[in-house]
C-alpha cells in the first residue's frame, strides 16, 4: 500500500494550478507560439500557446494580419490565465481587455457567496455590480476575498456580459 501511494503522489502533484496576470502584450512570436506580457510592476511573463488555448475579446479580423496572433497585437491589454510546468508558462485562456473585449469595474467587495461563484462590488459612484464568477482560479480568488479582511478590499473585476448577466473572468486586488 505504501508503494502504491508513492506512485500516486507524483500524479497528484502534477495537477495544473491556474494563475492569472493582467498586463500589456509587449511581444508576439507567432512562429514560437508565444506572447510576452508586461505587468504593472514591470515583470514580463512569456506564455506559450497550445491547441487548447482560448482567446476572448480579440479582434477576429486582426487574426490574419502580419502583426497579430490569435487576434492579439502588441499593445493589447490582456488578462492571461496560465499553468506552470518547470519554467514554462502555458496560456490556458487570454482575455483582451477594452473596446470589444472584456470590461472592467473597480470598487469595494461587499459580498461573496459561500461557494465563491457570485461576488458583489460597489463602485466609486455608489452603484453595486453583481457578477457570476467563472474559471477555477477566479472562483478561488473570490473565495479568498470572502474569507476575511480582504472582503472589504478594493478590486478590479474584468468581465463580459452574457444574456444580460455580468460574468467575471479575472479579479485583481488593487
Amino acid at each position: 500500500m505504501l508503494l502504491a501511494s508513492l506512485f500516486l503522489l507524483p500524479a497528484h502533484a502534477d495537477e495544473d494550478v491556474v494563475t492569472a496576470v493582467h498586463g500589456t502584450v509587449t511581444k508576439i512570436d507567432a512562429g514560437a507560439k508565444t506572447i510576452a506580457v508586461k505587468t504593472a510592476d514591470g515583470t514580463e511573463h512569456t506564455f506559450h500557446f497550445v491547441g487548447s488555448t482560448t482567446v476572448h475579446g480579440a479582434d477576429a479580423a486582426a487574426t490574419g494580419s502580419k502583426d497579430a496572433f490569435h487576434g492579439l497585437t502588441e499593445g493589447s491589454e490582456v488578462a492571461a490565465h496560465y499553468t506552470v510546468k518547470g519554467t514554462e508558462k502555458t496560456a490556458v485562456e487570454v482575455d483582451k481587455v477594452g473596446k470589444d473585449g472584456m470590461h472592467a469595474v473597480a470598487g469595494t467587495v461587499t459580498k461573496v457567496s459561500e461557494d465563491g461563484k457570485t461576488i458583489v462590488v460597489k463602485a466609486a459612484d455608489g452603484t453595486e455590480h453583481t457578477f457570476k464568477v467563472v474559471g477555477h482560479d477566479t472562483v478561488d480568488a473570490a473565495k479568498d476575498i470572502g474569507k476575511g479582511a480582504d472582503k472589504t478590499g478594493k478590486v478590479t473585476v474584468y468581465y463580459t456580459e452574457s444574456a444580460g448577466k455580468k460574468v467575471a473572468h479575472f479579479l485583481e486586488k488593487i
